[in-house]
């Protein structure tokens, strides 16, 4: 069990490097202009659930293409309350379907519901099976789980017609995938449920941690708003013994400036990632995921690729001064926490060759033209 909190070295080892994946510090250098608007919560007492929370859910419902937008604590809880909110972890029995190749959140909400994770494995772009996902319907399947890896949709309407054809509701872990668009609608639009992560290194940020839930259904959205806040429906009415999981008011007016931002966020990740794509994409060690282009819009959270020699070439770049990382070297039916699952090495071999292989780069808007150059000659060099 760890004693102390690992991340400030974490942090500090990213920051020594001049090409990296933090880039808060530029991100939020207008920080005097989010302080003055915080200022006004300050002054107003608001802090719970105030009126900057109600103004940026309004406005991530029109940027997410949705009816209702919820604000909770994390993504991690988006998808946790999203399941509650339909009956999953009711029975003792209740299985969910996912992707092993994720991060660990989406296995933990499932798991804190109450449920089991039946896991499906993945294609080359690193998103789940639509076909292994039929077959591994059960009786005991109350939903299933897709995640938006790297902020590229999945095959939503594969996906969509499995949970017709057997009743099941989708929960969509978009929590990478804010703008992107799956022949034409917004990822986190299709299930019962969008989730959504606002955490300080996502495409939407703020100064800690927070999500947002996203649904069609005036039902679900009036569910979701009680239970993020233990089951209030007036200061002195519980409808029903629920959670603490409310989206701070400071947090929401750091979300709302960072909502005016969004476009060039993303339209310089997708320019930076492309510009990889088109060096990177020559070298033979290197294979890229397929991208889809043609009907889908991928918004890269996260850009990663599969490397020959993958280890070697990762240290390579960080003694060179650019932060590569791992985005994820162990999937998740292979962590210690899923020895109950019972599953084992090479039960999912597309996941786990790509968790053996696959490396990021950063892509945010701040890296520049000469720094991706100086990137791809370092890998070129590497292979040399």
């Amino acid at each position: 069990m760890p004693r102390e909190n690992f991340l400030p070295a974490q942090y500090d080892a990213t920051n020594a490097r001049p090409i990296n994946h933090n880039y808060l510090t530029e991100q939020f250098a207008d920080c005097d202009v989010i302080l003055a608007k915080i200022a006004e919560v300050v002054r107003n007492g608001d802090y719970t659930l105030g009126r900057a929370v109600d103004r940026f859910e309004e406005r991530f419902a029109a940027a997410a293409g949705s009816r209702h937008a919820i604000g909770v604590g994390s993504g991690t809880d988006a998808l946790f309350l999203s399941l509650k909110a339909l009956g999953v972890g009711d029975r003792l029995d209740d299985e969910v379907i996912t992707t092993p190749f994720t991060f660990y959140a989406t296995i933990g909400a499932i798991v804190t519901a109450g449920a089991r994770p039946v896991f499906v494995d993945v294609l080359d772009d690193y998103n789940i099976d639509p076909e292994l996902i039929e077959r591994a319907i059960t009786p005991r399947t109350r939903a299933i789980l897709p995640v938006h890896w790297s902020g590229k949709p999945c095959r939503m309407d594969e996906i969509e017609a499995a949970a017709d054809r057997h009743g099941i509701p989708i929960v969509e872990d978009a929590c990478h995938a804010i703008t992107a668009t799956y022949k034409g609608r917004s990822a986190g639009s299709f299930g019962a449920t969008g989730c959504f992560s606002m955490h300080p290194l996502k495409n939407l940020n703020v100064w800690g941690d927070g999500g947002i839930v996203c649904t069609q259904s005036d039902e679900l959205a009036g569910r979701l708003r009680l239970m993020r806040n233990h089951g209030l429906s007036g200061r002195d009415t519980c409808e029903v013994f629920a959670y603490n999981s409310r989206l701070d008011t400071v947090q929401a007016v750091v979300a709302d400036h960072l909502l005016d931002k969004l476009d060039h966020i993303t339209a310089r990740r997708i320019e930076n990632a492309l510009a990889f794509d088109a060096t990177l994409g020559e070298i033979p060690s290197i294979t890229l995921p397929s991208r889809d282009a043609d009907h889908i819009r991928q918004v890269f959270h996260i850009y990663s690729l599969r490397f020959e020699h993958r280890d070697a070439l990762k240290a390579h770049l960080e003694a060179h001064g650019v932060d590569a990382k791992i985005h994820y070297p162990v999937p998740m039916h292979l962590q210690p926490a899923a020895r109950e699952l019972r599953y084992g090495k090479g039960d999912f071999p597309n996941a786990e060759a790509i968790a053996a292989s696959v490396l990021s780069l950063p892509v945010h808007e701040f890296i520049a033209p000469e720094q991706r150059d100086h990137v791809v000659a370092l890998i070129k060099g590497f292979y040399a």
